[in-house]
């Protein structure tokens, strides 16, 4: 069973591409992808399940170790790996559904470009072997490029699938380098092995050097700080499938692959404690950066993206802590940040289908006839700002309790700011446009526009919203909710994370046949507190950037004055020229570079 999430999609996206060519089809077509991913995700479920015994190893073709060295190639199955490939079927089987019999371009591969995506991200995520996971993190790079830049016709598509190419193949290469140098100095590419290697022998700078090289190449997928840039222009381009998948799963499988790496090869070997104010750091400046500039928006998908990048910021921070308790949080957040994100991209693509446009200031008031759309929409924004009983709220208690423990409280405060005006921002948006609340504010409203129409992603712009649309959306928003609301998931995600961090267990259960199995873990006590007051925050926030602030006039434009210079520095930077992007990409990894070896 474990190769089949990823050979069952391979198979069926080739059957597809012939199937292709025989006009008059598509509800086939619609029909046996959706069917393709909900069997992968009945699988991911099992192994899931399964996982929780112990962990699972499944060597290909039967090459197990010989003589303690791996030969072959493994799927390493734990609990956290298959509850993240269970998440990236969920959201393919979401968004093939939110496309069923609805894309004007149906027949240039679609189906087989998102079933393509899922076998990547579903071996990517079960993998044991570097160099495989670097095999499926090219595969998900392109067919990702190929969604972003789908509708071809247009010029706008193929820049930002060219800005996302670019900046993620220069990832890849930092990558292979450091797969280069752990597999010159270990003699191998298979984690365990390496891990086990470097426990008996120590680490040395070179392995710093890897592990660095690894990490950028790695943060370029999750979109951090100063290498986020091609996130804001992919999403603001690519189907609206497609942006469920880079913000709901494929940038946190980044932030998994560093994780991964850590704690199966190097934990054992590399002191990574002075390196953890470095990644706390980078992760809270990406926090910050992208929710101002999600306020900053006009164009809705830019704001999500943008949120998706502060977002990502917090959970490499809580990564970064080092603590398998603050580990379960991040766990817990990412699935239920992937349902709620998954949710509000359908929210925009129901507003693309009758309206032709998604920039908030010409559609203020606009969509009054979707209020139920509205409704979920304004409660994903609470969601993402942390509301209880929202997982986002659960996983984000989780983490700040554990900072505060490890002497970090001002994270705490950080990410009570950060997600309030995220969710803030999502607020506005929905408030806006679904209810005609609000008059023009000059921070979103100075944004470029979005321009008169959008390119139609469907064939019918008006009448009711059909089923298979707005179904996913409240589908997601209630798991978002079961993810936070019920106890048994925190303490899933908490035994997960304890066996993630167990580097020495996955590498004798790898390299020896030992099962190990750990003690059953106890669900955490959840603060909502932080939770309510973001929640109230961003109503705050919201209803700031809605109505005229009551402070006296001359107070509010020496403000301007302030806020306008840093805006404006802020929007030149995205500019949207790759050799800006690259400029800043080789600034960022120059000053981690630096840093490292200072340290």
């Amino acid at each position: 069973m474990p190769p089949l999430p990823v050979v069952i999609p391979l198979v069926m996206a080739a059957i597809l591409v012939a199937l292709e060519k025989i006009p008059g089809n598509h509800r086939l077509l619609d029909f046996l992808s959706v069917a393709t991913a909900l069997v992968v995700l009945c699988i991911d479920l099992v192994l899931f399940e399964a996982s929780l015994t112990e962990t699972i190893v499944y060597w290909f073709g039967g090459w197990s170790p010989m003589g303690g060295f791996p030969i072959g190639i493994a799927f390493v199955i734990d609990p956290a790996g298959a509850a993240l490939a269970a998440l990236a079927a969920l959201l393919t089987v979401m968004g093939l559904l939110f496309s069923w019999h609805y894309f004007r371009a149906i027949g240039t591969f679609y189906h087989s470009l998102m079933l393509l995506f899922l076998a990547s991200m579903e071996g990517f995520t079960l993998t044991g072997d570097l160099f495989n996971m670097f095999v499926f993190f090219e595969l998900m790079g392109v067919a990702a490029y190929a969604l972003t830049g789908y509708k071809i016709e247009d010029t706008g598509p193929l820049e930002g699938a060219l800005n996302f190419s670019v900046m993620n193949s220069i990832g890849a290469f930092l990558v292979l380098f450091g797969i280069g140098l752990i597999y010159g100095r270990t003699g191998g590419l298979n984690l365990a092995w390496a891990g086990n290697f470097l426990e008996l022998h120590g680490a040395d700078r070179t392995l710093v050097v890897a592990f660095l090289l690894l990490a950028i190449g790695f943060l370029v997928k999750a979109a951090i700080v100063p290498f986020h840039f091609w996130l804001p222009d992919a999403h603001a381009v690519a189907p609206t499938p497609a942006s469920m998948l880079f913000s709901g799963i494929m940038v946190e499988l980044g932030l998994y692959a560093v994780a991964r790496i850590y704690w199966s090869v190097l934990s054992s070997s590399l002191q990574f404690l002075p390196l953890r104010d470095l990644f706390v750091s980078i992760g809270l400046a990406t926090a910050i950066t992208g929710a101002v500039l999600a306020c900053m928006q006009r164009h809705m998908k830019r704001l999500l993206a943008y949120s998706t990048v502060s977002h990502s910021g917090m959970m490499l921070a809580g990564i970064a802590l080092l603590d398998s308790s603050s580990l379960g949080g991040v766990l817990l957040y990412i699935v239920a940040h992937g349902m709620i994100k998954g949710g509000l991209f359908i929210g925009t693509g129901i507003i693309l289908y009758h309206f032709s446009s998604i920039d908030e200031e010409r559609l203020r008031g606009k969509c009054c006839t979707l209020r139920f759309i509205g409704v979920l929409f304004c409660l994903s924004g609470l969601a993402l700002a942390g509301m209880p009983p929202f997982g986002t709220g659960a996983g984000k208690g989780i983490i700040e309790k554990s900072a505060l423990a490890l002497g970090y409280g001002s994270l705490s405060s950080i990410f009570l700011v950060c997600s309030a005006v995220t969710g803030g921002a999502v607020l506005r948006a929905g408030a806006s446009v679904f209810f005609g609340l609000g008059t023009s504010n000059f921070i979103s409203d100075s944004a470029p526009t979005s321009g008169d129409r959008e390119p139609p992603e469907t064939t019918a712009e008006s009448g009711r919203t059909p089923l298979m649309m707005w179904l996913p959306f409240l589908l997601l928003a209630c798991g978002g909710v079961a993810v936070g609301a019920i106890p048994r998931a925190a303490g899933l995600a908490t035994e997960a994370a304890l066996r993630f961090t167990d580097g020495a267990g996955y590498r004798a259960t790898v390299l020896k046949g030992i099962a190990i199995h750990p003690l059953p873990a106890t669900a955490p006590h959840i603060e909502w507190k932080g939770g309510a007051e973001a929640a109230v925050l961003a109503l705050a926030v919201a209803a700031l950037f809605l109505f005229r602030t009551p402070l006296p006039t001359k107070m509010v434009k020496s403000l301007k004055g302030l806020v306008k210079p840093v805006l404006s520095w802020l929007r030149a930077i995205h500019s949207g020229y790759i050799g800006d992007y690259v400029t800043w990409f080789m600034i960022g990894a120059g000053i981690m570079a630096v840093i490292t070896i200072i340290r």
